[in-house]
């Protein structure tokens, strides 16, 4: 599935856009009415909004709207089930980001790590990087002290050793923050710091959500 968004994502599904997609908000209770007896329950304050989904959670939805299971630190934990199959994910946007040379425009990039029972696929990291990377270019993930190649396409990041996926989620979930390094196809180098703050918790919602 990751293929798939990937492609939704390069064919204009991934809306780089600070608007983001309105969760359901919960309604307020009607107001007591006038002649309501002295001990009857006070009028309850309306629900708090539900903070809105970025569009690029739609994208790794499949274009279903997801709901979000809750915000933990800068993680916010998201499911959805497109074509009756579930999918689970934390996201994040960069707490930092710098280009050589500075200040070049490119659209919001967006850390993801999804869960897919179906397919049997638990915590897989992606970045989408928020530009199209340079071809045969190396990119890299780097946290907890040890850096993990990753494979590009489009303007997206996998682990290139899917066998040290597992250790990296460990070391996410330990350290203060990732580093994330790629190269445009207009040899633009580019820098993006992730918070982990919140993510091991925001994992933990997700695996809880996406057992079924």
């Amino acid at each position: 599935m990751v293929r798939q968004i990937l492609t939704s994502l390069l064919a204009g599904t991934f809306v780089c856009a600070a608007s983001g997609l309105v969760l359901a908000q919960g309604a307020a209770p009607p107001a007591a009415p006038k002649a309501a007896k002295k001990d009857a329950a006070p009028k309850q304050p309306a629900a708090a909004p539900v903070p809105a989904a970025p569009a690029a959670a739609a994208a790794a939805a499949g274009g279903v709207e997801p709901t979000l299971l809750g915000q933990y630190g800068t993680w916010g934990a998201y499911a959805a089930t497109p074509g009756g199959k579930r999918v689970c994910f934390a996201l994040a946007k960069p707490s930092s980001s710098k280009t050589n040379p500075p200040n070049r425009p490119r659209d919001p990039a967006y850390a993801f790590v999804s869960t897919r029972p179906a397919e049997k696929v638990i915590n897989e990291v992606s970045i989408m990087i928020g530009y199209q990377l340079k071809p045969g270019s190396e990119s890299s993930l780097e946290v907890g002290g040890a850096a993990y190649a990753m494979y590009t396409q489009g303007d997206g990041l996998w682990i290139k050793n899917a066998a040290e996926e597992e250790r990296m989620v460990d070391a996410m979930r330990k350290a203060a923050d990732v580093t994330v390094k790629g190269i445009s196809a207009k040899g633009t180098e580019t820098t993006d710091t992730f918070s982990l703050k919140g993510l091991a918790q925001a994992l933990d919602r997700i695996a809880q959500d996406c057992r079924r």
